[in-house]
Formats: C-alpha cells, sequence, structure tokens
C-alpha cells in the first residue's frame, strides 16, 4: 500500500472515532446516570422530617412532649430543628466560634409532682453530636416554678463549663462532691447561681451518648443534702447547649423518652 494510501486511511478512521464517542448512545446512557445520581445525592441530603424550624422560638407539640429551637443567646447565628417525632429529632447549628451559649435545643416533658408524690422518674436517651464546636448534650430539670435547676451533663467538647460558687487559680470551677454515684452514673457536682436561679450541675465522670438516669434519685440526693426541700419536679428537658459550631453541624436524637408515676 501506498504511503499516501496509508494517510487517507488514518485520518478516516481518527474521524469515524470522534463521530462514534460524541454519538456513543452508552456514553450519553452513563451521563446520564451519573447526572440522575447527583439529584439523588442532593435530594437524601435533604432532612424529610414531620416538622421543622428555623425560627427562634421554634415549637412542636407531639405525644406528650415539646420541642424548641430555642435560640436565646447573644451573637447567634443560623439553627434549625427538625423533628419526626418527640424521640427522633435534631438539629443543625451554625453559630460563630466566639464565647457564651447560643442556643439551648431541647425536647421537654412536663412531670408537675411533689417528690414526696412522685413513684419514680426516669428518663433514656441516644444521640449523635459531632467531633468538632463547643457544647454539651445536657438535661436540664426545672423544680419550684424555676427556682432550681439541675442539669446533668451526659458528654461535652470544647470551650464550655458548669456554673459553680467558687473557681481555681485557672478559673476552672471546683466541684462541690466528687465521684459520687447516683441515678445510675457516676458525678462530679456543681453548685452555684446564674443571677436568677440556684444551678446544680452534675457532670459524668466519663461522657455517654446513650443511657438511662433516675431522675428521681438524683433530687432525692439533692434534697438529702439540704440544697432544697420537697420540691415540685415541673419539666425534664433534654437537648444541646451549643456555644459553636462554626461552618453548620448536625447533633441527632435517636431516641428519647422520659417516664414517671
Amino acid at each position: 500500500m501506498k504511503k499516501g494510501s496509508i494517510i487517507i486511511l488514518a485520518v478516516l478512521s481518527l474521524i469515524i472515532l470522534i463521530v462514534w464517542f460524541n454519538c456513543n448512545p452508552f456514553q450519553e446512557h452513563k451521563m446520564d446516570s451519573i447526572s440522575y445520581d447527583l439529584e439523588s445525592l442532593d435530594a437524601a441530603d435533604i432532612v424529610k422530617a414531620s416538622w421543622s424550624s428555623s425560627d427562634q422560638w421554634g415549637t412542636w407539640s407531639n405525644g406528650g412532649y415539646t420541642l424548641y429551637n430555642n435560640i436565646w443567646g447573644s451573637g447567634a447565628g443560623p439553627q434549625t430543628i427538625w423533628a419526626n417525632s418527640y424521640s427522633n429529632w435534631g438539629v443543625w447549628a451554625n453559630h460563630p466560634n466566639t464565647s457564651g451559649i447560643k442556643s439551648y435545643p431541647n425536647c421537654e416533658r412536663q412531670v408537675n409532682r411533689r417528690l414526696s408524690a412522685l413513684g419514680s422518674c426516669t428518663s433514656s436517651f441516644n444521640c449523635t453530636v459531632p467531633g468538632t464546636g463547643s457544647f454539651n448534650t445536657a438535661y436540664d430539670i426545672w423544680c419550684d416554678n424555676y427556682a432550681y435547676e439541675i442539669m446533668l451533663w451526659m458528654n461535652w467538647r470544647g470551650s464550655v463549663g458548669p456554673i459553680a460558687n467558687s473557681y481555681n487559680s485557672n478559673g476552672s470551677p471546683v466541684a462541690e462532691v466528687t465521684n459520687v454515684s447516683i441515678g445510675g452514673h457516676t458525678w462530679n457536682v456543681y453548685r452555684g447561681s446564674n443571677g436568677s436561679n440556684a444551678v446544680y450541675s452534675f457532670l459524668r465522670t466519663s461522657q455517654t451518648n446513650s443511657g438511662t438516669v433516675d431522675i428521681k434519685a438524683i433530687c432525692n440526693w439533692i434534697r438529702n443534702r439540704g440544697w432544697f426541700g420537697d420540691v415540685n419536679l415541673g419539666v425534664v428537658q433534654l437537648g444541646w447547649e451549643i456555644t459553636s459550631s462554626s461552618g453548620g453541624m448536625d447533633f441527632g436524637m435517636n431516641s428519647y423518652s422520659v417516664s414517671f408515676n
């Protein structure tokens, strides 16, 4: 074959390959599949919840519980709470990396019983939290019309700490009682005031994302120390005190319940 014929055949072959690549139905189908997968991924990223709210004081009632978005601190960023039920809910929050609590999204159940008339009161939970940021996962239990606040810190990270009556030379809070086992957990206990009410903070000696707490046992322990009397146990709340979650972080409650009689 002459050299000129070889060149012509090579050029024709190249043209055929280019046309085939641009018109290949299999290649088009492959690109369609990629576009479809991307669209599905975008849809999967959207939380399809029964309720959601980005309002500062957004609330929703379900099954005898009430959920609160509760963005109460200054300098807060955007936050959205969502829920499928009182036991399956969560929050996306994007609060700046500054000091001070920005919010306490939570789920509350009213009890409204005097300790002496309360047979039992327990709560169970299972949650998922970010690996960065500053926050705690905490119960907030209110007694005698918000005169007494009991906080149970189950886990925490970053620049957060409890209210106390005294602080050491490094500015760290000093516990009133250490390594005390009550209500199914071992705690360091801090006592102080926020200027409006007494605050008793129980910080687990080891952190956890799940468990069951005997709330009545903790209230009785406080009463036996003379820190309050036969108080009315008003409400039990569980949520996250978020100080910072820069860039946007997800907090999730996989299960949660409060039982009493």
